[in-house]
């Protein structure tokens, strides 16, 4: 059986996404979709590619994913999923792409400056 794959990142998470013609099953590190993400949000934002194209049960959907947190993860996949998707069908890159899901999002965490309590948060200031 063919194979599609995708990898996405977002913030520190990456995602590898394995996806085969099947019944819909999903799992992510080795657990139940649902169980892996109990937040609604993050479960629509993974699953948004899929909808938008309308194969969501058409696929069953193998995922490893690594860092970051809950909705990190979730972006990666949702990546992931479009990347694949494109990968399997050339055409549905014209539904996926005006959504802006073939596009790495680009914001990281700014890094801590030196001198500072924070990346911009400053140590308070006392004129005496």
């Amino acid at each position: 059986m063919k194979e599609y794959q995708g990898t996405g990142r977002r913030k520190t998470a990456t995602a590898q996404v394995r996806m085969m013609l099947g019944t819909g099953k999903i799992t992510v590190n080795n657990k139940p979709f649902f169980e892996y993400f109990p937040v609604e949000y993050n479960r629509e934002i993974a699953l948004k590619p899929l909808k938008i194209t309308e194969t969501l049960g058409r696929f069953d959907i193998i995922v490893k994913t690594t860092g970051g947190g809950q909705t990190g993860q979730a972006g990666a996949i949702q990546l992931g999923i479009s990347r694949a998707l494109v990968e399997f069908e050339e055409d549905l890159r014209a539904k996926l792409k005006p959504e802006g899901l073939l596009r790495r999002d680009p914001r990281m965490v700014e890094r801590k400056k030196y001198g500072q309590k924070k990346a911009r948060k400053r140590f308070q200031f006392s004129k005496r």
